[in-house]
């Protein structure tokens, strides 16, 4: 991990706890639970969050969640925390 790419991370992390969702840096990226979320099969529901350039966006660094899907350019914060809430929710209009 990059110390840019760890930097965006530490500071998407700041703003995902103000919405009382857990954010932890690990050697991988940041690992977010949303303690409050219901779910049939998991204890918590959680994802991993990265940084990566974006190849169809000219290479723009990007958030990505475990699995690849795009989350907000990494200068889109509010909106990258609006995404992961909806996905640890399970919000139905995100789509995976």
């Amino acid at each position: 991990m990059t110390p840019e790419s760890r930097a965006r991370l530490e500071a998407l992390g700041v703003v995902l706890r103000v919405y009382r969702l857990r954010a932890s840096m690990t050697e991988e990226g940041l690992r977010v639970v949303n303690r409050g979320a219901a779910g049939c099969c998991a204890a918590q529901v959680a994802d991993l969050i990265t940084v990566a350039a974006r190849e169809d966006d000219g290479g723009r660094l990007w958030f990505f969640t475990s699995w690849r899907y795009p989350v907000a350019e990494v200068e889109r914060v509010v909106d990258a925390v609006m995404v992961i809430r909806g996905l640890l929710d399970g919000e139905p209009g995100v789509a995976l």
